[in-house]
């Protein structure tokens, strides 16, 4: 840097989802504090697969740009409030209030690499999966979970 410059701290990334008509429309920025893959049955029964590849954000990293009126939320715990779509019925995101954190589905999002650390909910998988990451029963203890892991 020449003397006099000041130094400039690059941009945030952004990532922008939408829910399956395109009504709605949801805006990401930073990078995501966990990402991987879930095999709760929840996520199974929600998602219909699976495995649902999950990118977890800050509350103020998440913002809606286009249709929050057309957001409809769906909770059946206290620990997740599923939000999808009034008009098509497509998933866009999952607030975890008990963690503080925003799940914007990977797959949803333009642009962005899915860079997995763990497997959650792994006790009740329907596939198996042997990637070599960490596999835990439940979840990390770092996010409320036991800790435990599972054999790959």
């Amino acid at each position: 840097m020449v003397e006099g410059e000041v130094a400039h701290a690059e941009p945030a990334a952004s990532y922008k989802a939408t829910c399956f008509c395109g009504a709605v429309e949801v805006e990401v920025s930073g990078k995501p504090l966990f990402a991987g893959y879930c095999h709760c049955a929840d996520c199974q029964a929600w998602s219909a697969a699976p495995i649902n590849a999950f990118s977890l954000w800050k509350a103020d990293s998440v913002r809606v740009t286009k249709g929050e009126s057309e957001i409809g939320t769906f909770r059946k715990t206290e620990h997740s409030d599923r939000k999808f779509c009034k008009r098509c019925g497509g998933h866009i995101m999952t607030a975890h209030p008990r963690m503080r954190l925003i799940d914007v589905y990977a797959n949803l999002l333009k642009g962005y690499t899915h860079e997995p650390t763990l497997h959650a909910n792994y006790a009740s998988k329907m596939v198996s999966v042997r990637d070599g990451l960490p596999k835990y029963r439940d979840l990390p203890a770092n996010l409320g979970g036991s800790g435990e892991m599972l054999p790959d």
